[in-house]
């Protein structure tokens, strides 16, 4: 019988993609960098893309959101506050430090009109549809 290191953050991916996030992530936690990938959901609506970032813990001052020809690039840094008092931490489970996340836009969107707002840790960008892109044909078959 051999005697096995237990570790509580060890799991079993439960998909490819998992594996993946788990294998990058743990991987730039190890190399001393301090930054961290916040996950977001892409919704398209019939007007626009919203995309909704997770970003918990910070001001709407520490985020930089830019276009650069079709690429929107949301990035911005989440510092740790290290007040002078009595706690002991005993577990930081939370990410710190920058981050970076660049997306292609289609052309269908207008970037001069898109809009940001900071809610409850979720940060909401609003890419709405360009009106004169989106024609939309039908073709009749013979």
């Amino acid at each position: 019988m051999s005697i096995i290191r237990y570790n509580p953050n060890d799991f079993t991916p439960t998909s490819f993609s998992n594996l993946i996030d788990r294998f990058f992530n743990d991987s730039m936690q190890r190399s001393g960098q301090s930054t961290f990938v916040p996950k977001v959901d892409v919704i398209e609506g019939e007007k626009a893309f919203e995309l909704h970032v997770e970003v918990p813990g910070m001001k709407k001052e520490d985020f930089n959101v830019e276009v650069n020809d079709n690429y929107l690039t949301i990035s911005g840094e989440r510092k740790f506050s290290t007040e002078k008092n009595e706690k002991d931490y005993h577990s930081i489970e939370t990410r710190y430090g920058s981050f970076s996340r660049s997306f292609t836009l289609p052309e269908s969107v207008n970037s001069d009109k898109i809009d940001a707002k900071y809610n409850n840790g979720i940060l909401e960008l609003t890419i709405p549809k360009d009106e004169k892109k989106l024609l939309k044909t039908s073709i009749k078959v013979n």
